[in-house]
């Protein structure tokens, strides 16, 4: 418990009480200091007392003072962190790549029949029309689904929230890029104004009584690279056209903040550390000598020509060299800075360590170091990827459910895909999302664990397949194409179960006994 102190501190007003009356001076410290043991005594806390060992922080901003306040800094630290730090641009793309993935947030539609089966035809049909628009999902036509994903989770995680508005339908200007008039318009947070503040529009954000955003105003084009661009330049879009992704750390919080937020000092002060050693063992890899002057004996200075000009002194090193032109009282001095410090790499993995708790990320992908023993890899990898899933579980909820929710609301309403009329209503846009699976340590034993999870009923041929990044019926195309090419010539394999692994044609199964 923290020591409340024997005396109070005398305070300006007890030092001006004193010097005009001594005894007043006395009696009021001695009541003050009287005071300060009370409130100690009565504190259940030691930590909400404050003590000279203990920093004490008054700071009791709301959430969206605190992000008033230094949202926009802190996401401008961390896109410089990006542009210019190596271990910086390492964790942001190890966690969009483990959040998202190569080929994005996998999607299985499950639209349900009234005896509770999936819609297999209609389903079909979403998936054929939403692999085409996975190709041009936005309105400039550069990126795929995969990379608009990948690209708003990047911005969402470094700038601490993302926005993409939907335009469903004949938009004036804009044509679409595949049969399903339906487009995404990505823009970053600086877009939306933290300054744009007037009646019921906050940071702006419209909201109604309750909280719920209403609409949201946003700049026509980029602000930063406009001129004079103003609120006159702003446009309100209403709240169900924008899918707002953000990073919220308490209730009420409109805007998000950077993931990086608790660990922009660490890494710039790693930045700068790894900087000064590199340069000092470059300094230590040039080696330099120098004259010592010993003694002053037969000492004339420096070498002059016949007009009184100095010669620049030059002494070239060789191998195996004898100096034979030192004067008296001269010797060789060389440079050492003792680099290269054998200590930094100890450092630097302790700094990265507190740097991956702070973050999120797996320290070993963010440090590049795989030198723990395989029970320690797997421990790590088990603990990690739950953070990843959890990050996961935001963007989808945020993001790629209600995207796949229009997007199938367009399908129907363009007719490009009509919605069954023994679909369940409701129930057309059911889907099984499915993101990155933990990598596999073992791939035998993480085989035969799947194998068993099928086999006993506890997951699907579906969900493994999109957990290894492969689409099922792809996949079933290939292998009936395949075994069926292999059949016609004649061969025959293993991995085909209707034969047995020694190879040959099936064994006739035998009848089972009859018991009484």
């Amino acid at each position: 418990m923290a020591k409340t102190p024997l005396f109070t501190a005398p305070n300006l007003v007890d030092k001006l009480v004193g010097w005009v009356n001594p005894r007043a001076g006395i009696q009021r410290l001695q009541a003050r200091t009287a005071l300060t043991h009370a409130q100690a005594a009565l504190s259940p806390y030691d930590a909400d007392t404050p003590a000279r060992g203990r920093k004490f922080y008054t700071n009791a901003m709301g959430p969206n003072q605190l992000t008033q306040k230094s949202a926009i800094i802190l996401r401008t630290q961390a896109r410089q962190l990006h542009r210019n730090h190596d271990i910086s641009r390492g964790i942001l793309r190890t966690m969009v790549n483990n959040i998202v993935g190569p080929n994005g947030i996998g999607i299985e539609p499950q639209p349900r029949m009234a005896d509770g089966s999936i819609h297999e035809q209609y389903a079909k049909d979403l998936r054929a029309a939403y692999r085409e628009w996975c190709l041009k999902p936005e309105v400039t036509t550069r990126h795929t689904f995969a990379k608009v994903q990948r690209l708003l989770a990047l911005t969402w995680l470094r700038d601490g929230e993302s926005f993409a508005q939907e335009l469903v339908g004949s938009v004036p200007g804009l044509t679409h890029g595949t049969r399903v008039p339906f487009s995404l318009e990505l823009f970053e947070p600086d877009f939306v104004p933290y300054h744009y503040s007037q009646g019921n529009v906050s940071q702006g954000i419209e909201r109604n009584a309750w909280g719920r955003p209403t609409g949201y105003y946003v700049y026509k084009t980029n602000p930063a690279e406009a001129v004079g661009v103003s609120t006159a330049d702003l446009k309100r879009i209403d709240a169900s056209r924008v899918h707002h992704i953000a990073l919220l750390d308490r209730i009420g919080q409109m805007r998000g903040v950077s993931e990086f937020a608790s660990i922009i000092t660490r890494l710039e002060d790693i930045k700068d550390y790894e900087e000064s050693e590199r340069i000092a063992a470059k300094i230590a890899a040039a080696l330099t000598a120098y004259v010592k002057k010993t003694s002053p004996d037969g000492y004339n200075g420096a070498n002059t020509d016949a007009e009184g000009n100095v010669i620049p002194r030059s002494i070239s090193m060789a191998p195996g060299m004898i100096i034979d032109s030192l004067a008296v009282g001269e010797e060789i001095g060389l440079i050492d800075s003792n680099r290269p410090n054998p200590n930094v790499v100890t450092f630097r993995q302790g700094q990265l360590r507190a740097v991956a708790a702070g973050v999120g990320a797996s320290y070993s992908s963010i440090a590049r170091d795989y030198n723990g023993t395989f029970s320690a890899q797997r421990q790590e990898l088990v603990e990690q990827w739950v953070h990843y899933a959890t990050l996961t579980d935001e963007f989808v909820g945020q993001f790629i459910q209600p995207c796949w929710a229009s997007f199938v609301r367009a399908c129907d309403l363009s007719g490009v895909v009509n919605k069954p009329r023994d679909v369940v209503a409701g129930t057309e846009d059911d889907a099984l999302y499915l993101a990155q699976s933990m990598p596999w340590i073992d791939p035998l034993k993480e085989a035969n664990a799947y194998t068993a999870l099928v086999r006993a009923g506890f997951a699907s041929e579906v969900e493994v397949m999109r957990k290894r990044g492969v689409n099922p019926r792809d996949m079933l195309e290939q292998v009936t194409a395949w075994r069926k090419e292999a059949k016609d010539r004649e061969l025959i394999f293993t991995s085909n179960g209707e034969y047995p692994e020694s190879g040959g044609v099936p064994e006739p199964v035998a009848a089972p006994n009859e018991t009484t």
